[in-house]
């Protein structure tokens, strides 16, 4: 189970205050949702907890410990563009994980070791519905399937925390509702507490367990290079803007046991947040 702290955390690039003391916990096992306009900082604040972007004030806990300077296999990462090898098969690019976890000076397993690795990638595959696929190269599939690969790729070092940026975007409606099937399942079944940006709303309820807005309370152009995106306190359901709330959780498992239609999306202000979550500026 792992827990996320942003403890008074800042991003500037010079006098460009991208974030501004954000205060925030994510509990072990959360979807959470990002949601704001273009260049509000979603990718910044998901590229600090990946590790590739170091935060200029403040602090970043993983379970109580601060956040390791380079990404590791504790945190997975999907991108909108598909992040898997086009030199690799199927099969390679689910394998190739291990093999650099488990032999780092070639870069490759052998005899008993790498059929265990290639069974272990062969059931991952199977789980995200790439069976039949495995000898192909990623040139050779859809972009749904691609994203699939790129997802098994992320899951196949069992990381404690998955980053997803934008990972669906690109895909058609009807192909995107396939993966947002599998996303939920294969959370549900994971120890994974997942942080996901998207511009997509409906995508966000659909998915997420809480729901966080960011925004620039200072919007005028003289004051954009100065003051940065902050996380906003709750507000009462029907206000215009919600900033910070959570969606009932059981939908997930209710959905994937067989339980047919769920109700009507209940939504609910995260009024018992902790009080690091409720910061107002």
């Amino acid at each position: 189970m792992t827990s996320i702290v942003f403890d008074k955390v800042w991003k500037e690039y010079g006098d460009h205050v991208v974030l501004e003391q954000i205060n925030l916990t994510i509990a072990p096992r959360a979807f959470v949702a990002l949601v704001g306009p273009s260049g509000c900082g979603k990718t910044t604040f998901l590229r600090m907890l990946l590790g590739q972007e170091a935060p200029t004030r403040g602090r970043i806990l993983l379970d109580g410990k601060p956040l390791k300077a380079e990404p590791d296999s504790d945190r997975g990462v999907v991108f909108q563009r598909y992040s898997v090898f086009p030199h690799l098969t199927v099969l390679e690019n689910i394998m190739i994980g291990r093999e650099f976890e488990q032999s780092r000076l070639l870069g490759k397993l052998f005899g008993g070791a790498r059929r265990a690795a290639r069974d272990e990638a062969q059931k991952l595959l199977d789980e995200v519905g790439l069976t039949g696929h495995e000898g192909k190269y990623p040139a050779a599939l859809s972009g749904g399937m691609q994203q699939r690969l790129a997802l098994a790729q992320a899951l196949n070092r069992r990381p404690k925390v998955l980053l997803l940026d934008e990972p669906f975007g690109a895909l058609d409606p009807g192909i995107r509702a396939d993966i947002h099937v599998l996303m939920r399942r294969m959370w549900n079944e994971n120890e994974l507490t997942v942080v996901m940006v998207t511009h997509d709303l409906s995508e966000a309820f659909r998915l997420g367990t809480r729901v966080i807005a960011f925004e620039r309370p200072r919007n005028r152009p003289e004051e954009l290079e100065r003051y940065g995106t902050t996380l906003t306190g709750d507000l009462p359901v029907g206000a215009t803007v919600t900033r910070d709330f959570d969606v009932w959780p059981r939908k997930i498992a209710a959905d994937l046991n067989g339980a047919g239609p769920l109700p009507a999306l209940q939504i609910e202000p995260a009024q018992a947040q902790p009080k690091a979550e409720q910061q107002v500026h």
